[in-house]
């Protein structure tokens, strides 16, 4: 069974990272993984007609491939957050290994934002990464858009799910592309449905 919601008793065990944003009346699009050279472009002129400001943890390796398309979202006034250097699975690799990706994204971009590929890191890397002064920012509502066997029907039913100060993940690529672009805007509707607001994370 697919969570949607992440359950309150998650957010509590992990109390140093940030699950839910400051403003109850809001919520807080992100997308991961970009830049990607379909659907970025593709989310910043569906965001720039919404008038929405998101945030976008961006990988570094991917930011390196397609500089404009970051320079864009910068423009654009959206918040960008670090997603590792090549998207790495922290659970997988060493702590000093796992640093050294997020300080090689930082060369490249600016953010005091983190949020970790997989939402997997061991207690080491979220000690790493708290001392160098980074948020660890989660997600209290998940769409599961890359994943193949969810129906983009299925992401808009739970969207009713949805909740003021919930930080909600999307994904910016390829794999997620077929769900982003058909769940999406009818996310949004029923959002505003709700008299939320949209927020960018700080």
């Amino acid at each position: 069974m697919r969570f949607f919601r992440v359950p309150y008793v998650i957010q509590f065990l992990f109390w140093n990272r940030k699950w839910t944003g400051e403003d109850s009346k809001s919520v807080y699009l992100t997308f991961d993984d970009g830049p990607d050279e379909t659907v970025t472009p593709w989310l910043l002129e569906f965001l720039n007609k919404e008038n929405i400001q998101a945030t976008f943890f961006c990988v570094g390796s991917q930011v390196e491939k397609y500089p404009a398309i970051y320079k864009k979202i910068k423009e654009l006034g959206h918040v960008v957050g670090n997603h590792t250097y090549n998207h790495e699975k922290g659970t997988k690799i060493s702590a000093d290994s796992y640093m050294d990706s997020v300080k090689s994204t930082d060369s490249i971009l600016k953010s005091n934002l983190f949020r970790p590929p997989y939402g997997r890191i061991t207690s080491k890397q979220e000690s790493l990464l708290l001392k160098s002064n980074k948020k660890i920012i989660m997600w209290s509502w998940i769409s599961h858009d890359y994943d193949k066997n969810i129906n983009p029907n299925t992401i808009v039913s739970k969207a009713n799910n949805i909740k003021g100060g919930d930080i909600l993940l999307f994904h910016n690529n390829e794999k997620a592309k077929k769900n982003v672009m058909k769940s999406l805007p009818e996310v949004i509707r029923i959002i505003r449905e709700k008299h939320l607001t949209f927020n960018a994370i700080s």
